[in-house]
């Protein structure tokens, strides 16, 4: 398991397809405050939860100069199915290899009713203008996640 990312250090540089198989990069994003959200699985009840409440939020957090990347292990074309079932509208990259999610400390040893598996550990990570580590949540809910961050941030 990689280290979990601390406010201040710099956020790793990624480039990952989104669901239209388009690269996108954290350089893209620069000069503007970036929210990367982590989530096990595309089409689950709790990431669709949390990717709707970041699509039903967007406008806000776009307003107080926030973009939103959602990444996974998913596959774009799983990512593009997720989009499209449950019309989201944050962009969404697919991390196969897990390279990014463990650059971010967001891939590791995880327990579930008593067993100990590899797996995304739900995470939230925000990224300040200067490509730097705001925020670093890790082992966060699905649930009422995003209106803490719009809360923390003080939105």
């Amino acid at each position: 398991m990689s280290e979990r990312l601390q406010p201040g250090d710099p956020a790793p540089a990624f480039t990952l397809p989104d669901a239209d198989g388009n690269q996108v990069s954290l350089a893209d994003h620069k000069g503007r405050k970036v929210i990367v959200y982590f989530y096990p699985a595309a089409l689950t009840p709790g990431c669709t939860k949390q990717a709707c409440d970041f699509t039903d939020n967007l406008e806000l957090l776009a307003a107080a100069g926030y973009d939103v990347l959602g990444i996974s292990p998913d596959k774009p074309e799983k990512l593009a199915r997720f989009r499209e079932a449950e019309s989201l509208k944050v962009t969404l990259l697919a991390d196969p290899d897990k390279k990014v999610l463990d650059a971010y400390g967001a891939y590791g040893e995880k327990k579930n009713y008593g067993k100990t598996y590899q797996g995304v550990i739900r995470s939230t990570i925000v990224v300040d203008e200067e490509g730097k580590v705001e925020h670093a949540l890790y082992n966060v809910r699905a649930t009422g996640h995003v209106a803490k961050i719009i809360k923390d941030l003080g939105i």
